[in-house]
């Protein structure tokens, strides 16, 4: 089935925040994030819900089927959205005594950002009631057709082994794995080159890690 591909705006904010909250509820990284899943589901929603003004703001933002998939990227490097201190004064009010975990974690994921331009995939997301019916597949064959277009490379984090397989199939390499601490899961860097398509490329390096929070 095909579908179709559009830029998502502000009117586009509630349906796709709760796609965001709902395809990121269950899993190993959700619960290392926030234990509790009633908790986790509050706190998921203030979280995409500034995942997604940022996207809106400072990146791209797509959807396709009826709102029941998003996808939100970003043109990189780039100066952050905000300083180190006010990231972590944002997360506390969004997760309170979760903050530490998600603060990591976006540690985590800047430290595997390569430093060659690239267009990185922070988030895509498929309502669990419509997975499995090629919507995750048609935003990133969207995308990768403009980065084809543009000559640029393309980077994101996988969370888990069904996400890594997923992004294989699509061109991505992996790269080594963090592993989150106190038995958190692994997150593994993947990148698909501009020769995506005919082979594979190796990841570029990445920038050096920042001491631990």
């Amino acid at each position: 089935m095909s579908y179709t591909v559009r830029s998502a705006t502000k009117t586009d904010a509630e349906p796709l925040i709760a796609v965001l909250a709902a395809a990121f509820h269950d899993g190993p990284l959700a619960e290392w994030l926030v234990p509790h899943p009633d908790e986790r589901r509050t706190i998921h929603h203030r979280y995409f819900a500034d995942a997604f003004a940022n996207g809106i703001e400072h990146g791209e933002v797509y959807t396709a089927g009826a709102q029941s998939a998003v996808a939100i990227w970003y043109a990189r490097p780039a100066t952050p959205i905000v300083g180190r201190d006010e990231r972590r004064t944002v997360l506390e009010a969004i997760a309170g005594g979760h903050a530490p975990n998600f603060a990591l974690l976006e540690e985590v994921l800047g430290a595997g950002q390569p430093e060659r331009p690239h267009h990185c995939l922070a988030y895509l997301a498929v309502d669990p009631r419509r997975q499995r019916q090629g919507l995750g597949s048609a935003l990133l064959a969207a995308h990768h057709r403009r980065l084809g277009q543009w000559h640029l490379p393309a980077h994101l984090a996988a969370t888990g082994l069904h996400s890594r397989r997923f992004f294989v199939r699509h061109g991505y390499t992996t790269g080594p794995g963090t592993s989150l601490p106190d038995s958190g899961p692994i997150i593994w860097p993947m990148w698909r080159g501009t020769s995506a398509g005919h082979r594979r490329s190796p990841a570029p390096p990445t920038r050096p890690r920042r001491r631990s929070l």
